[in-house]
């Protein structure tokens, strides 16, 4: 049997991870790079089979940065009959751009302080969060392939509308690397002055800051492409700090203390991880054999937290319908059979032993 092949659009940190990671599955992986000494790495790193383009691939990701991507997806669709994802933090501008219904916009939540392809890592995608952000014009069977191969690397999968991503990465990634870089470039600017300043940045304020040491280069392309988002965010972001500040200045203590409370437990509930040693259900959904039913469907997983654990689409042979088959937590699937029959669709569900 024919080793499955994959196609990498830039292979740096991110691409050649992916690229990694889907040799160590048995994949047959080609790689491209605007460096050409990068992908002559890639390949001397064993991120990549062979340098070369897209053109017979059975899936192509685009790791390039966000300022190039759209191109480059286009490219790679009119190069072969195979579903393209890309890797960028900001979305719609992206999937507006492509506008294919073989294009499913993605984002891996990993990275790594280290640059470049020699940073890669085959682990690097294990229990982090890869966004999908299919669309109502999104191919069901490019999404299934995507969410597939992407799952197979170890990653959380969940699906977002690319608007509802922007606006969110803003708050969990954009936000937070522009005021760690910041708060780093402050105490830069003090250690002037008071030269033990950075021999007492220890402990919280390296974890804090340790972000900021990320490659710079990426980040003018990502404010540019989402700054509408990340300008209302830093707008809030600087009211709430003004609050802190008057909560100080007063004499505050009380406010102080409920307002370091109230962050203290929500950081206790942020999640770490995808527990996938649970008990299973299979949930069934028929759809009409049409675009844009999987993004309806996996958008909704997402809206009411639910994992889905496999996915695929049954075609029916008369066409008109299908059937969505979701694999997901058995302590969820009432509440996932509930939130689908709100929508007008009607699930049935068997326990998997």
């Amino acid at each position: 049997m024919a080793a499955q092949r994959a196609a990498i659009i830039g292979t740096g940190l991110i691409g050649g991870s992916i690229g990694l990671a889907l040799r160590e599955r048995g994949w047959w992986v080609t790689g491209t790079d605007q460096d050409v000494a990068v992908a002559a790495e890639a390949l001397s790193r064993g991120a990549i089979d062979e340098v070369g383009p897209p053109t017979d691939a059975d899936i192509t990701f685009v790791a390039t940065p966000v300022g190039s991507t759209a191109p480059e997806a286009r490219k790679a669709l009119e190069a072969g009959r195979g579903p393209v994802t890309d890797v960028g933090s900001v979305k719609a501008p992206i999937v507006s751009a492509v506008d294919s219904p073989r294009f499913v916009g993605g984002h891996p939540m990993a990275g790594s302080e280290q640059e470049g392809v020699g940073g890669a890592r085959a682990d690097l995608f294990q229990n982090a969060v890869w966004v999908l952000t299919p669309t109502n014009e999104t191919d069901d069977d490019s999404l299934v392939r995507i969410r597939s191969v992407v799952a197979s690397l170890g990653a959380d999968v969940v699906s977002l509308a690319p608007e509802r991503h922007d606006a969110l990465v803003a708050v969990v990634s954009h936000v937070p690397h522009l005021t760690a870089a910041t708060l780093m470039a402050l105490a830069d600017e003090r250690s002037e002055e008071h030269q033990v300043m950075l021999r007492l940045a220890a402990g919280g304020f390296r974890d804090m800051t340790r972000i900021a040491s990320g490659h710079p280069g990426i980040w003018p392309d990502i404010c540019d492409e989402n700054s509408e988002a990340i300008c209302s965010v830093l707008d809030r972001f600087i009211e709430a700090l003004a609050d802190v500040r008057s909560l100080v200045a007063d004499g505050n203590r009380g406010g102080l203390l409920e307002l370091l409370e109230q962050a203290r437990s929500a950081r206790s509930h942020l999640p770490y991880g995808l527990d996938r040693d649970v008990s299973l259900t299979e949930v069934r959904v028929p759809v009409f054999d049409r675009p844009g039913e999987l993004a309806r469907i996996t958008s909704l997983t997402t809206d009411i937290g639910v994992n889905i654990f496999d996915l695929e689409i049954a075609h029916s042979v008369e066409g008109g319908q299908g059937v969505a088959i979701l694999v997901v937590n058995a302590e969820a699937s009432e509440s996932l059979l509930g939130a689908l029959r709100e929508q007008g669709y009607a699930p049935s569900s068997r326990v998997l032993s």
